[in-house]
């Protein structure tokens, strides 16, 4: 068992088998020679009762001093309880990003979230995680890489923040399934984009106003006058006006949820979960007036037997370009009708019931447009007192 030097390793010829030659200065450090006349360091130690073989490098690269360094390091480890082979195992195993994704789709994805959000984080993981980290391993993943992640993406920063909640969920989840070291979630401390001056995310808050929901409302009478969209789209759009549901809510609404005696629509499911919509009379009555046929469960009907419509968009696109309201997306409809609530003197409780929000926070966004009645009424007021002061 001699040294490890340079001319020892060299003089070393190859034979039939591979064998070992092992330093006579540090036990468990060696040189493997194979039959091909490859040469590399190794070390060799227990892991409690388990032996354990590491390569250290060729000694094509290596130089003695170096690959005895290596074997150093490692032997030190092993005496402090540490397996440096088991730990090099894991992390050449570890599951990559895809295969995280892969998994979180399978068993959260698929199972917990209703479609549209699952739409959601599908489309999010395939255009932007997956290309940015989907080969990196998830034990490596480090907060500067979701950090970097996010600002590259600052230039769509909604996107941006949607994708961040997604890396935060399937983290969170790694952790659970042992995949991660517990309290590692590399998306803590990264702020979203509304904290950030810089590139904020914009919160559309588009309203429409009463000539323009008068033009929408002609348009859609023209429509219907000219029968050449379906009148189940008409119903549709006046629907998600004066109800202000979702358009989710309203796409797949079936008679049997629709509660006549109570002006109620009873949906056993929706982004909030099971939740009641109290009706006014419009609608209760454009619900009367609307066709329905045999065997068909759906209010919106589509063209289809037995079908309802699947897609509004691209009617309502021709609506709102006929009508000269371009910007205006169907969501806005929801927040046309908090507005009106709002201005009518609701409570923002009121106006929370309405919409089937779950959480209050949800409806303050509509609390800066409770002050609109208010201000109207000091201007009259001190309008009235200006003139008697004359």
């Amino acid at each position: 068992m001699p040294k490890l030097t340079k001319r020892t390793v060299d003089a070393i010829e190859p034979q039939a088998t591979e064998f070992f030659i092992w330093d006579e200065s540090i036990p468990g450090f060696g040189l493997r020679v194979m039959p091909s006349g490859r040469k590399s360091f190794v070390v060799q130690y227990r892991a409690g009762r388990r032996p354990r073989r590491m390569s250290l490098g060729p000694s094509t690269v290596l130089t003695c001093d170096q690959a005895r360094t290596r074997a150093i390091t490692i032997i030190a480890a092993v005496k402090n309880g540490e397996d440096p082979a088991a730990d090099r195992a894991a992390k050449r195993n570890a599951a990559t990003v895809s295969d995280l994704a892969e998994r979180f789709d399978k068993e959260h994805i698929a199972v917990r979230l209703k479609a549209s959000t699952a739409k959601e984080y599908r489309g999010n993981l395939r255009r932007f995680i997956l290309p940015a980290l989907g080969r990196l391993a998830v034990p490596e993943i480090t907060r500067a890489d979701v950090a970097k992640f996010h600002h590259d993406l600052r230039h769509i920063p909604y996107q941006a923040n949607r994708c961040l909640e997604v890396v935060s969920k399937m983290f969170v989840l790694a952790e659970m399934w042992g995949l991660r070291p517990d309290g590692s979630n590399p998306r803590k401390h990264i702020r979203k984009y509304p904290e950030d001056r810089k590139y904020p995310e914009e919160k559309r808050e588009r309203f429409l106003s009463t000539a323009e929901l008068r033009r929408i409302g002609e348009v859609l009478r023209e429509m219907e006058s000219e029968r050449v969209e379906l009148p189940s789209a008409v119903l549709a759009a006046r629907l998600l006006i004066l109800t202000g549901c979702r358009l989710g809510e309203i796409m797949t609404l079936k008679w049997d949820y629709i509660d006549f005696h109570e002006r109620a629509l009873r949906l056993p499911d929706s982004k909030t979960g099971k939740k009641i919509v109290h009706l006014g009379a419009p609608a209760v009555e454009y619900l009367h007036d609307a066709q329905r046929i045999d065997g068909n469960p759906w209010v919106i009907l589509g063209t289809l037997p037995g079908k309802s419509l699947s897609d509004l968009q691209p009617f309502w696109q021709r609506v709102r370009a006929r009508a000269g309201v371009k910007d205006v997306r169907i969501h806005d409809l929801r927040h046309t009708f908090a507005s009106t609530a709002v201005a009518s003197g609701q409570g923002l409780p009121m106006i929370g019931k309405l919409l089937g929000h779950t959480q209050v926070q949800t409806t303050a966004r509509y609390a800066h447009l409770a002050a609109d009645p208010v201000k109207s009424a000091a201007d009259a007021v001190a309008t009235s007192l200006r003139e008697a002061l004359g």
